[in-house]
């Protein structure tokens, strides 16, 4: 899902992703608790290794599923290593993007895209995905790096993804990010 003049955040800097200090600026429950009830099945699109994919878990309950996604196998072996033998394995269901494609069939309520965007190079196509895996009334939060996305840049990607369909609203404070939570029109 990238291309030549963007890049995807290489394994070996995984740690950096994962830090106590990021869990104390972007903290993954105050972020996301207004999106996802117990029983939610959610998406974590670029889970890397599974910062934000624990604490998803443990909000949609032992009812709920996260689909851990990302396009490196090595991301995902991470998340793998945190949940084996807990009870979150029943929960999260990881899952390896194509390199264009995110090929899940499941439908989800909610989609979380933080700090992956700007990483793909067909944003048109990736957002009309989205769409199709979303419920009606479904909710995409995307979060991005003002030190990769201009202001400009995320405007774009907020049009590309009106343009298949999204309605936008603002979306939450994040320290040190551009935020908007685009929303599925109820049918």
């Amino acid at each position: 899902m990238s291309n030549k003049k963007e890049h995807v955040c290489p394994v070996e800097r995984a740690g950096h992703l994962d830090s106590g200090i990021r869990r104390w600026v972007q903290n993954p429950e105050k972020i996301l608790r207004p999106y996802i009830e117990e029983g939610m099945t959610v998406l974590d699109m670029g889970c890397g290794p599974g910062f934000f994919s624990i604490d998803m878990a443990q909000m949609v309950g032992k009812f709920g599923r996260v689909i851990a996604a990302d396009l490196q196998e090595g991301m995902l072996q991470k998340v793998r290593d945190k949940i084996k033998g807990t009870e979150l394995e029943k929960r999260i269901t990881l899952h390896q993007c194509g390199k264009n494609k995110i090929d899940v069939s499941a439908q989800v309520d909610f989609v979380l895209l933080f700090y992956m965007v700007h990483e793909i190079s067909n944003k048109e196509a990736f957002f009309s995905e989205i769409e199709t895996i979303l419920k009606p009334g479904g909710q995409v939060l995307m979060v991005e790096p003002p030190f990769h996305v201009s202001k400009s840049a995320f405007q774009e990607m907020v049009r590309k993804a009106r343009d298949v369909g999204f309605i936008n609203i603002e979306g939450p404070n994040v320290l040190f990010s551009k935020t908007m939570v685009l929303k599925k029109k109820e049918k």
